[in-house]
C-alpha cells in the first residue's frame, strides 16, 4: 500500500493540472474516458489540466475521484496546495454500497468508522485475505476472489 501511496498521491510542487494529467496517464486514460467516469464535460477536464481552473467543485472532485481511483482527499489537498493525510484504504458499506458505483463521501470521511445509512461498520480490507481494498471498481477481490459485499448483503 505504501508503494501504491507514493506513486498517487500528489507531490509537493505538483499543481492541480499536472496532478490530474499524470494520474490519467498513469491510469492509462484518454480524457474521454475520465470525463464519462467523472459524470464532468470534457471542456472541464481540459480547463483542468492546463491549469485554467484552480479549484473544483465537490461534484467535480467527487467524480475525478472515482474516475481515478483515488480518495478525494488526495485531490482537495493538492488544490489548496496542503500536505495531504493518506488514508490506509477505500472504506464502503458492505450492505448499502452499489456496485459500480463511487463509495459516499462521508465513508471516506477518514473518522468514519460505521455507515451513516445504516450503521453497520465499513469495510476497508477483503474478509477473505485481509488485504486493503483498493479498488471498488470491481465487486471481487483480485488477490483472493472474495466477493467485496457479504452474500447476505447483496442487492437482487
Amino acid at each position: 500500500m505504501q508503494l501504491l501511496d507514493s506513486l498517487l498521491a500528489p507531490k509537493a510542487d505538483e499543481s492541480l493540472g499536472q496532478y490530474l494529467r499524470r494520474l490519467r496517464l498513469h491510469r492509462g486514460l484518454s480524457q474521454a474516458d475520465v470525463v464519462e467516469l467523472a459524470g464532468i464535460h470534457l471542456q472541464s477536464l481540459g480547463k483542468i489540466e492546463r491549469g485554467r481552473t484552480l479549484k473544483l467543485n465537490h461534484k467535480t472532485c467527487s467524480g475525478l475521484a472515482y474516475a481515478l481511483n483515488v480518495p478525494k482527499e488526495y485531490l482537495e489537498s493538492v488544490g489548496r496546495g496542503v500536505a495531504v493525510d493518506v488514508p490506509s484504504a477505500l472504506k464502503f458499506c458492505p450492505s448499502c454500497w452499489t456496485v459500480g458505483t463511487a463509495p459516499e463521501s462521508m465513508w471516506l470521511d477518514l473518522r468514519a468508522k460505521c455507515c451513516f445509512l445504516c450503521g453497520m461498520e465499513l469495510r476497508h480490507r477483503c474478509v477473505g485475505c485481509q488485504e486493503p481494498i483498493t479498488s471498488l471498481k470491481h465487486r471481487f477481490c483480485p488477490f483472493c476472489g472474495t466477493s467485496y459485499q457479504s452474500s447476505s448483503s447483496l442487492k437482487v
